[in-house]
Parts: structure tokens; C-alpha cells; sequence
């Protein structure tokens, strides 16, 4: 049996977007982007639930608290964590990385990593919507088909 995510049939989920308040020029692109390709795949607009945390460094957290909700049908986290002159940019980006990657081990709930990880601005903003397409989107299609196969394997 070959199992394969599907983009269809989307019209009743109810999705969570947790966004980083820092770099939120480049996140509220993120979010844009996401919103309108769950909206483009069916989903209804009043069933997208955008909250906001200060930083990336809090995305894990607030994860956590709505997968233990139960609410919604998946997570999307969307952030911007650009490298400046200092140990911080590390630290942060693989706090947000793995604790988000630990909110999906540990509550079965399909969640994906949208945090952009950019050396300038620039970059950041290339991946936000200009030259370099939208991360928030394909993010959104990812949970999308991931949700579709969790719920093929677990039926």
C-alpha cells in the first residue's frame, strides 16, 4: 500500500497559525501566504485561527498549548530568525526547531516548521514573497498533505 498526501477535500479543517511578532514585516508575508493557499485548497477563512507570541523563541510553547487544545486539525508556525553578529541566532533558531519538532512527537498533532532562517534581510524578504516564493505557502500546502495521510494511516 503506497499512502500519498492529498491537497483535496480540506473544506472543514480548522487550522492554527502561531507567528512570531519579531520581523513582522516579512511574518505578516508569511502569513498571507499561507492563508491563501489553505483558502485556495478550500478551507474557509473564519476557520483560520492566526496567533501571535513575541519571538520564534516562543513558537514551541504556544504550539504545544493549542495541539493540547484539540481544536485544530494542524499547526502551522511561521517566524523570521535573521543572523545578525552575535551567538543569538543560533541559540534561538534551534530552540524554536526543536521544540516545535518535540510539540508533534509529543502530541501526535500534525505540525510543520515555517520559521525562516536567513543570513540579511533581504534573503528574508526574497523567501516572503519575492524572488524566492513564498515559504508560509508551501508550508501550509505541506500541513495540508500531512494531515491528509495521518488521517489515512490512523482510519
Amino acid at each position: 500500500m503506497i499512502y500519498k498526501g492529498n491537497l483535496t477535500q480540506h473544506e472543514n479543517r480548522h487550522i492554527a497559525i502561531i507567528a512570531s511578532r519579531f520581523n513582522t514585516l516579512i511574518v505578516e508575508q508569511l502569513i498571507q501566504g499561507a492563508t491563501e493557499a489553505l483558502t485556495m485548497h478550500g478551507l474557509q477563512q473564519e476557520n483560520i485561527d492566526v496567533i501571535w507570541v513575541p519571538g520564534a523563541f516562543e513558537l514551541p510553547m504556544m504550539a504545544n498549548k493549542v495541539a493540547q487544545m484539540q481544536k485544530y486539525d494542524g499547526i502551522i508556525t511561521l517566524g523570521a530568525v535573521i543572523k545578525g553578529d552575535t551567538d543569538h541566532y543560533d541559540l534561538v533558531i534551534n530552540g524554536a526547531a526543536n521544540g516545535i519538532l518535540q510539540v508533534g512527537l509529543n502530541t501526535m498533532q500534525p505540525v510543520v516548521f515555517g520559521v525562516l532562517t536567513t543570513d540579511t534581510l533581504v534573503q528574508a524578504q526574497h523567501r516572503s514573497g519575492a524572488k524566492a516564493g513564498n515559504k508560509g505557502a508551501e508550508v501550509a500546502l505541506s500541513l495540508l498533505e500531512l494531515i491528509d495521510v495521518d488521517e489515512q494511516i490512523t482510519v
